[in-house]
């Protein structure tokens, strides 16, 4: 599985492609087409109803992308945000330095060095320019904000694009917590567009500038780090971890929950962040890992911080997300820089609340799904997503366009949409053509409406991954359907087998 076998079923059917591309399309912006929005949004919901669910604190909010400058002088970016950046002598082509180090000496241990140190690096292993084969003369930093100027005249203040959707969530904390009756832990999440000025974006939807996070941000009492009210349900869970000592030999170990030398709150969700990507979005076991960073690869303002990485058929090993103990630098800065007062009063004890958060790139885990579960087979090319996560719930088709089929095929459709199921009809082509169409695209069922609908009021389901068919009556259908797309009935036992 190639970028290139990707990015030809993306755009040939409808997935996502360069945004702007009549105009000359710039590198790290993409827009996503029909399907692609469609998978993005049932990524979307099943992410707020899995993380939203772990407790009834937990709720979404939709802060403003533009935000003062202050908010992140406050936060740290201004200082702290940046990126190496190599330039060439001879062509003036640049790209960031820990990219070119990785990619030519096979290596991913680069992040946080200094300028000066990527520059020696550099030079003792003759790194050369990609594009015209001379020599790299200097390393410098780049802060990967977009800058914007609000108003105009004397009312015009800088502004930037926020590279992240925490910072939305910081401002927001102390008004929630009030209006949310004052208890935590609380739960504050956001499904939103952030931005950053990569030197080199790559890899389609794996770095872009434009791009969509799910993050929450998990405010509750120091004191009760190690502690979760239900840690006991996972302490025996065991997490798939890439610990430090064993970068050289890439042994991946798998080690309880109770057993793990974190703190309880934090592993907790380590479980949760697991429990997602192997039973909610189906990543094979051995195709997930919980990657932990060195203090030179952590970002600046977190204590703990492990990357949730998984085994791409395309790149390798890809960080999906991950886990961030930022204790209290967030509150604490904004407190410092804007004068109000982040300390709470929770039953009776006065602090300033500390913050796990959980951060998930949607658009990689998007390009994930693709990745993962795109096969080409003898007869076919299949899209085998998880159920919850196909664009459509079915594909629904007359056997033929005429005989009245047609017409029953119509009000099926309607009674389906009704019953709040999401339709791909299709009347034209062959029925194999339209089969195989639906297998491209990762629609897990579909529904054929023949002669025999109109003797005994039955259809037949197709099941994508066997393409195997039963039968079953149409006042059942939409019961049927729910029930093989949450896996609360087996496909096999929905229905009378097609032989």
């Amino acid at each position: 599985m190639k970028l290139e076998d990707i990015l030809d079923v993306a755009k040939r059917r409808g997935f996502f492609w360069q945004s702007a591309a009549i105009h000359g399309s710039m590198s790290g912006f993409y827009d996503y087409a029909h399907l692609g929005t469609a998978l993005k949004h049932r990524w979307e919901n099943e992410w707020r109803s899995f993380f939203l669910g772990l407790d009834d604190n937990f709720w979404e909010i939709e802060p403003c992308n533009v935000l003062p400058e202050n908010v992140f002088k406050a936060s740290g970016h201004l200082e702290s945000f940046v990126d190496p950046i190599a330039k060439c002598g001879k062509c003036d082509y640049t790209e960031r330095a820990d990219h070119l180090l990785e990619r030519e000496l096979k290596d991913d241990t680069f992040e946080g060095l200094s300028p000066e140190e990527f520059m020696k690096l550099m030079e003792k292993h003759k790194i050369k320019c990609p594009k015209c084969n001379g020599y790299f003369k200097e390393v410098g930093q780049l802060n990967m904000m977009f800058p914007l100027t609000v108003g105009t005249g004397s009312d015009a203040r800088t502004a930037y694009l926020t590279p992240e959707t925490a910072q939305g969530v910081y401002v927001n904390f102390k008004q929630e917590f009030e209006t949310l009756r004052r208890k935590i832990p609380m739960g504050l999440a956001v499904v939103g567009k952030a931005y950053r000025n990569e030197i080199s974006p790559r890899n389609a939807l794996i770095r872009m500038r434009e791009f969509t996070q799910a993050e929450l941000q998990i405010f509750f009492d120091p004191n009760d780090v190690d502690k979760h009210e239900d840690f006991k349900s996972v302490a025996n869970y065991k997490l798939r971890v890439f610990l430090m000592k064993n970068r050289k030999s890439k042994k991946i170990t798998e080690v309880a929950c109770k057993n793990m030398k974190l703190p309880k709150f934090y592993v907790y969700h380590m479980a949760m962040m697991q429990k997602f990507y192997l039973d909610v979005m189906k990543v094979p076991k051995n195709k997930f890992r919980f990657k932990e960073l060195s203090d030179e690869e952590k970002a600046f303002y977190n204590k703990y911080h492990w990357d949730a990485e998984v085994n791409t058929n395309s790149f390798g090993w890809i960080e999906m997300g991950g886990l961030h103990f930022r204790t209290d630098h967030d509150l604490k800065g904004h407190e410092k820089v804007s004068g109000e007062k982040m300390m709470i009063n929770h039953e009776g004890r006065v602090f300033v609340p500390n913050v796990l958060e959980i951060s998930m790139g949607v658009d990689r885990n998007i390009y994930m799904l693709i990745d993962l579960f795109y096969k080409e087979e003898k007869e076919r090319t299949i899209i085998n997503f998880p159920r919850v996560f196909s664009p459509f719930d079915l594909g629904l088709f007359p056997l033929v366009n005429k005989d009245k089929l047609p017409k029953k095929a119509e009000e099926i459709k309607e009674m389906l949409k009704n019953d709040g199921l999401k339709i791909f009809y299709d009347n034209s082509g062959s029925i194999g053509r339209r089969y195989r169409r639906m297998d491209e695209i990762g629609v897990s069922l579909s529904v054929t409406v023949d002669h025999q609908t109109l003797k005994n009021n039955t259809v037949t389901i197709r099941n994508r991954d066997t393409m195997k068919q039963i039968r079953v009556k149409i006042d059942n259908l939409s019961k049927v359907i729910k029930n093989i797309i949450n896996c609360k009935t087996d496909f096999k036992k929905a229905g009378k087998i097609v032989k």
